[in-house]
């Protein structure tokens, strides 16, 4: 028998007696036979069933499921009160047309020429292009969307010949893509684009709908239960935008994992590392922003999916508060913790899209009430007193708790220059009962999962799922409904406990992983793994914006020891996108006047064998060609070529020459064919 727990009333809790509890997930590490021999007996009626009761008695699940007398009534989905309006922003019109609002959102960002660019100093550092760089070419006609096309479908379909397998997407028709293209091309000639977005070429989820292509869920079947017969509403916006849409991305199988590890299709390799996993489960959208081959991606997040591999690849991940984004036309679109967000390079980028892509479904509206939507006004005058307001949350005991001091430390150090910088001001936060937030998240999402499945699992589709699916399921399958309504008790006590911090902070920081990009196992390839200790690494400081709905953003910050990104979180009050977003726009303008060599010598250390290998051969075969996009400046030897060629190209580790973004490398291979241009 369980001893009984009764929890104070959330006002009567004294955060000064609150001790932060440092977790560590008691389950096996499995991978190969083994995890196939494990899915066994958990499936089996009688053994599996203890299995799962002794994993969760010993990570304190049935302690705060069953043994624990919450005062709180439930939370189905996430409340929110009032919040006080943004300071310097734009509002944006949610029943419009996207165009419009994108419009609007450019209007948001700072000056910036993007001719100022283009330099003959091939000795520059690298960096990503923005969406306003792409459409500066287009406009000026230096390259055409079809010109980009023709270069991203080469650089896929030698991709998809490549050892060790590491497909960014799993539907993709390249005829689709020339379509798309060659209609943006167009309509730039006739001086008709849609939009900024126009021509720029955007991947999807393969758990959100875009037709014609199939939505799998990064599973072998699902499309075969549930057709495509339309875009999702986030995708249809998007086009009406003008994007290539390139096809469905890759990622971790029904988004049931934080690693990205697919053995129905092999997995999505980080771009720093093709050793390591990309984080998940938005595998494929992160690693093909990371890697310059698509300016944007559509990811979804419902615990970490967006935001756990954009902190992994190097990359810029937003999640919107719950609610903001229609999830009509996605496969969790009925959910209480998952959104529909964008993966970009840049911030400016994800602020775009974001504005594309945002407007509640009328079932939202009518239940959570949004605000108008906004965004920051990063080119007026007030831009400056209004980062000099924000109050930055920490939590320091939590802050700390990751995997490698080098996470920590970057992140504070990003802390400091912005209080230096810009004047905000760090207040320390307690927040209680992070054990019981975890707990609950992952019985809502888990208990919400499995009845969207369960008409399948009747059916006999179960073994069709990977092993780690199949592992999470059965967990999934012990919770009860009283498992799921306490669940939703502790939901409000939660809420309250963060909307009492709210009221003297604006934003809460936090690492947005505890624990780099980690390691693939070999025999993890064919069979799949489980490894909950990763996975409560990769969590530590995810479960918050999910479980609670609020907006959050991963920066990238620096690199660890091993040349990993390291990504910052930051979590703002509900419908308040518009604060993350300026914050995250001045922590990207302070690192990049400061971390341009580390980025560079980064560049170097992760490509410079594979450059040598690949484009001295390139050298001998087209002596004398253009070797840079943006200058007249053609190599006179074999070191001058490859010094132009690491100037020019992305970090990828993808085994093939992926461009720092596709249009430059479009230009390059155009030239190439006629080296006398």
């Amino acid at each position: 028998m369980g001893k009984k727990k009764v929890m104070l009333p959330t006002s009567e809790v004294d955060l000064s007696t609150v001790k932060y509890q440092y977790d560590k997930i008691e389950a096996p590490h499995l991978t190969g036979l083994w995890l196939k021999l494990f899915v066994k007996l958990l499936e089996a009626p009688v053994i599996g069933s203890l299995i799962i009761s002794y994993l969760k008695k010993e990570n304190k699940m049935v302690e705060i499921l069953k043994n624990t007398v919450i005062p709180e009534a439930p939370m189905f989905k996430p409340e929110f009160p009032p919040q006080e309006p943004e300071a310097g922003v734009v509002l944006l019109e949610e029943d419009g047309k996207p165009v419009a609002r994108v419009e609007l959102a450019l209007k948001c960002l700072p000056d910036y020429d993007p001719a100022k660019n283009w330099s003959s100093d091939t000795s520059a550092s690298f960096r990503y292009w923005k969406i306003r760089d792409y459409a500066y070419a287009y406009r000026s006609k230096l390259t055409t969307p079809s010109i980009v096309a023709e270069r991203f479908i080469s650089a896929m379909d030698e991709n998809n010949y490549k050892k060790p397998l590491a497909p960014l997407l799993i539907s993709y028709d390249p005829e689709h893509i020339r379509k798309q293209a060659a209609a943006s091309t167009q309509r730039f000639e006739e001086g008709k684009a849609f939009s900024i977005l126009d021509g720029i070429f955007v991947a999807i989820k393969d758990d959100i709908d875009c037709y014609p292509h199939p939505s799998k869920g990064g599973t072998t079947f699902f499309h075969e239960i549930r057709p495509v017969e339309e875009d999702a509403a986030s995708v249809s916006r998007l086009r009406s935008c003008g994007v290539v849409l390139v096809g469905k991305a890759n990622m971790h199988e029904l988004g049931l994992g934080t690693t990205g590890n697919n053995p129905n299709y092999g997995m999505a390799r980080n771009p720093h590392d093709p050793k390591r996993y990309t984080g998940g489960s938005s595998s494929g959208p992160a690693a093909i922003v990371s890697s310059g081959l698509c300016s944007a991606a559509l990811g979804t997040d419902g615990g970490g999916s967006i935001r756990i591999p954009s902190s992994l690849c190097g990359v810029v991940g937003l999640k919107s508060t719950y609610g903001r984004t229609d999830m009509t036309g996605s496969l969790c679109d009925s959910g209480t913790v998952e959104i529909i967000g964008a993966i970009t390079s840049t911030v400016e980028d994800a602020i775009l899209v974001y504005a594309a892509i945002l407007g509640s479904s009328i079932a939202d509206k009518i239940a959570l009430k949004p605000s108008l939507p906004c965004l920051p006004s990063l080119s007026s005058h007030e831009n400056s007193s209004a980062l000099e307001s924000i109050r930055l949350g920490k939590y320091t005991e939590w802050f700390n708790d990751v995997f490698s001091t080098d996470i920590s430390e970057k992140c504070e150090d990003v802390l400091n220059r912005l209080s230096e910088t810009y004047g905000c001001r760090t207040v320390e936060i307690v927040i209680p009962e992070l054990r019981e937030m975890r707990t609950a998240h992952l019985v809502s999402i888990g208990s919400e999962v499995l009845s969207g499945l369960n008409p399948e699992l009747e059916d006999g589709k179960a073994e069709k799922f990977t092993c780690d699916t199949r592992t999470n399921l059965a967990l999934f399958r012990s919770f009860t409904a009283s498992d799921y309504v306490a669940a939703q008790c502790l939901r409000r006590r939660i809420m309250y406990f963060h909307m009492e911090i709210f009221k003297n902070v604006d934003v809460i920081v936090t690492p947005t992983t505890g624990m780099t990009a980690p390691l693939i196992p070999s025999n993890a390839l064919k069979s799949g793994e489980t490894d909950l200790q990763v996975t409560g690494n990769l969590m530590r400081f995810i479960a918050t914006a999910n479980l609670l709905g609020l907006p959050a953003i991963s920066v990238p910050v620096g690199y660890d020891e091993q040349g990993l990104p390291v990504g910052l979180q930051l979590i703002g009050r509900p419908w308040c996108e518009a604060t993350i977003l300026r914050l995250a726009a001045a922590i990207e303008v302070y690192l990049l006047s400061t971390m341009t060599s580390e980025r560079s010598s980064q560049l170097a250390k992760l490509q410079k064998s594979h450059y040598e290998r690949v484009f001295a051969k390139q050298y001998e075969k087209n002596q004398g060609s253009r070797m840079t996009l943006m200058t007249e400046h053609r190599p006179t030897s074999k070191k001058d070529a490859l010094s132009s060629v690491e100037y020019d190209f992305n970090r990828s580790r993808f085994m093939y020459p992926v461009p720092y973004n596709a249009y430059k490398h479009a230009h390059c291979h155009s030239l190439m064919e006629n080296p006398n241009s």
